[in-house]
Parts: structure tokens; sequence; C-alpha cells
């Protein structure tokens, strides 16, 4: 009877690895079609757009950038001159500083000119106290404004801001990332053309600036990461941005934003209480939370997405700030479908509800769980004498052609579309990433998932510390270089 039984389990945990497998193959090829076409058609109407216009146009919503700082003192100077350079016509940038402990108040304070304001802060949403609010007495700094507040993390830095934002469209953004100059008048276009739906948020790729040359505020060389981990999460970032979320929004099924550039409209963040303190994914769950306000609304809604490089940042090449980044993910992820585990295969949501929480939930959530019974599953095969090794090396060759191919589509959609990485040594390198990625990276990529549902069972919290080694300008490169062959 017992025998009968484990058999049993073991065949229908075949035909269970057999339906993922072919569930896999059939929703990238899916995925690679759906972006193809968002792409196709978002270059043909790119072609005749006049950002200008929107620039100088007297209908252009307001935008409010909200930047949380943490002891960035070495660049926060940069940061906020680089933000303010940016080219749009009304936007203003509020910089919270939330509890450094370094020097960051200091030098915002010096160099900009700062005074202590009697602004009257009624919070909206339920923040960490503030100690103050500054304005610049240099006209030339007007829009600038920096809150010194409590540390209560990134949420509830943001929450602040969002307290005091006077425009129509917040920009949430990390404050050492690196913006295009006409980042804001391009991710404000989706808010302006949409008629019949209303946009409540609107997305934008994140480019990874390791190795590129950076000049006041602006990456003027593109290269690729030299550490092989650099160049894993080059292809990642292309396949997640110009891949995943593309097909995504062609379906209006995306669940996330990235929480370095995302644009939203101020009053629906308000409405729904602003981001949520006690997840560490906060920028998947207040998108999921707006677009289940808006479901239970039933108001037509989208949440856009612009494939263009409008912001780029650093990404770590350690193994260790890595892991803890990717075990973070993972628990936000948890976090966020479990709060919101009611819209999971509920028609009521549509295709949020029917296709993208299913999808989170098994391919992304539950994954590197399937991938290491996978294993386990073909261990107990072999051991048992009852391994057949032509279906085994066959489904293997199989995902691992998926892999290359949906990596490669994926670098092609980049070089169509922007073109950056110009030299042939780039793209070799990117293709050489691409066929030993799935033996090298990907392993421990499942590994650190598993890590973070482990995390998450035991209740860990936080984010970790994330050491960055800053941007390189070009004449940082040269000076080094000189050095070296000194």
């Amino acid at each position: 009877m017992y025998n009968f039984l484990f058999y049993l389990i073991l065949e229908l945990f075949g035909w269970f690895f057999l339906v993922v497998s072919f569930s896999v193959i059939v929703i990238y090829l899916i995925m690679m079609v759906l972006s193809s076409l968002e792409m196709r058609d978002y270059l043909r109407k790119n072609r005749f757009a006049d950002y200008g216009d929107i620039v100088t146009s007297p209908m252009a919503p307001g935008v409010s950038i909200l930047a949380p700082a943490f002891n960035e003192g070495k660049t926060i100077v940069q940061n906020v001159q680089s933000l303010l350079s940016l080219h749009y016509g009304k936007f203003e940038v509020i910089l919270i500083n939330d509890g450094s402990k370094d020097d960051t108040l200091e030098k915002l304070i010096s160099h900009f000119e700062l005074e202590k304001t009697d602004y009257a802060y009624h919070p909206e949403i339920e923040t960490m106290p503030v100690r103050g609010i500054y304005r610049s007495s240099n006209m030339s700094f007007r829009r600038l404004t920096v809150i010194d507040k409590v540390n209560g993390g990134k949420a509830d830095a943001l929450n602040t801001g969002i307290n005091i934002a006077r425009m129509d469209i917040l920009a949430c953004i990390d404050v050492d990332c690196i913006l295009a100059s006409d980042s804001i008048s391009r991710m404000v276009r989706p808010f302006m053309e949409e008629t019949n739906r209303k946009v409540i948020a609107v997305g934008g790729v994140i480019g990874i600036a390791n190795n590129c040359d950076v000049m006041d505020g602006t990456v003027t060389q593109y290269r690729v990461p030299n550490s092989l981990l650099g160049r894993f999460q080059v292809v990642e970032y292309l396949r997640a941005f110009l891949m995943g979320r593309m097909a995504w929004t062609r379906i209006n099924g995306k669940l996330i934003i990235s929480g370095a550039f995302g644009f939203f409209r101020t009053s629906l963040v308000r409405q729904v209480g602003g981001y949520f303190p006690k997840t560490v994914g906060e920028d998947m769950e207040l998108v999921v939370r707006m677009r289940r306000y808006m479901e239970e609304a039933k108001v037509p809604y989208r949440v856009a997405f612009v494939p263009d490089p409008l912001c780029w940042t650093e990404v770590p090449e350690s193994e260790d700030v890595l892991s803890r980044q990717r075990n973070r993910w993972m628990r936000g992820t948890i976090e966020t479908l479990q709060l919101h585990q009611k819209m999971s295969l509920n028609p009521r949501y549509n295709t949020i509800g029917m296709v993208s929480f299913p999808f989170w939930s098994v391919f992304e959530k539950a994954g590197p769980i399937i991938e290491i019974l996978g294993v386990i599953y073909t261990v107990i095969l072999v051991y048992l004498g009852d391994f057949s090794a032509v279906y085994f090396f066959a489904l293997l060759l199989l995902m691992y052609l998926l892999s290359i191919l949906v990596s490669s589509f994926s670098i092609l959609y980049e070089q169509i579309a922007f073109n950056h990485y110009k030299d042939k040594k780039d793209l070799n390198r990117l293709i050489w990433t691409i066929i030993i990625e799935p033996f090298t990276v990907h392993p421990k990529v499942v590994w650190w998932g598993l890590k973070g549902h482990w995390d998450f069972i035991k209740g860990k919290g936080g984010w970790g510390s994330m050491i960055r080694k800053g941007f390189k300008t070009a004449e940082d490169k040269k000076t080094l270089n000189s050095t070296t062959s000194l």
C-alpha cells in the first residue's frame, strides 16, 4: 500500500513538472510576442513625439520629485544639483533626509543656502516625526525643499514627502540614480495622452551604470560591467523591462513599478494611504493596492510603461550584497501577494486577478521552490533506477534554449530601440553571459530566493546593507589608469 502511494506521488510530481515546464515555454513565447507588439507600437508613436512641447505646455502636469536620502553625504550635493537641472517647466524636488547620521543635512544646508521654515506640517499619512523643513534663500534653488525627519525607512520617508507634495504627479526615485534630462517629459506623456482610461502610474526602464562614464549627472559612455554578476544583471534587467514589463503592459497586468524610478498620480496615492512601511517590497505593494482600489471602484484605468532608458543606477557586483537584495525582493513579493491574496483567481479583479496574480504566485514566488523540488525529484528517480536520461536531457536542453532565446531577444530589443552598447566587445560579452548564466549565476539566484522564503518564515525584516562603490566619471578612470601605469 505504501509503495503504491509512493509511486503514485512520484507519478503526480512527474506530470506536475512536465506541465510547469511546458507552461513556462508557452508563457514566455507569448510574452515575446506581446512585448514585440508593444515595442513596435511604442516606437511608431514615439517617432512623431515632440517632447519639447510637453516641457512648455500649460497642460502638462506638475511633478513632485521625492528623493529619500540616508547617509548620502559623499554625493548628495551632486545628486540634488542633477535633479534641479532636469528639463521641465513645472516641478519641485523634495529631498527627505531620513535621519542620516553623517553630514548629509549639513552639506545640503551649506551648499543650497537652506533656512529652516515655519512650514505648517499636517500629515495626511502618518509618519515618523519631522524635525524641520528647509527652503533656500537663493532663488536659483527655489524648486528645492528639504525635510529632516527621524529615521523610519524608505517607505516612511516617501510618505513624508507625499504629505507636502504640491504637484499632480509624484516621481519617486532613489537619490543616487542618474536621470536623463528629458526623463520627466517622457514619463508624464502617458498621463496626458490617455483619454478612455485613467493612468494611475507609469514605470520606466532602469539602466545599469556600472563601468559607464558619468559626467555632470549624465551617462556619456555606455559599457557593460566588467564582472560576471554585473553583466548578468544587465541581461536580467533587459529581460525584465524590455521583455517582461512590456508584455504585461500590453495586457494591462503589470504588478510592479521599480522603486528607483516610478511616477504616480498624487491624489490616488493619498486616497490609498501612501506606502506601506511594514513591508520590504513597498514599491510593488503600492502598485497592487492602487490597482485593487481602481478595480473595486470599477473605474477604467491603466498602469503604463515607458521603455526608454531614462534612469541609471549602480547595481551590486558582490555576491554578498546581491544575495541580500534578492532575499529582500523575494520577501517583498511574498508579503505583497499575501496581503492581497483576495485578488488571486478572483474574476472581479479581471486580468490582474486571473492572470497576473497566478503568474507571480507560481513562477516568481514559488519558482525557486519548484526548481529545488525538481532537483530532489530527479535524484530520487536516479536512486530508484527509474530515470530516463533521454527525457531529462531533452527537457533540460529545451529549457536552456528557451533561456537563450528570451535573453537574446531582450538584447535585440535594446539594440533596435536604443543601441547604447555600440562596442561589439560589449555585445560579445553579453552573449557569452547568456550562454553561461543558467549554469553559473542562476543556481545562486535560486538559492537566494529559497533563503528569502526561509527568512520570511522566520519573520526576518529590514533591507540589509546595500553598499555602493559610487559612479566613476571619465576623469576618475583616466586618473586611475594613469596611476596604475605608473
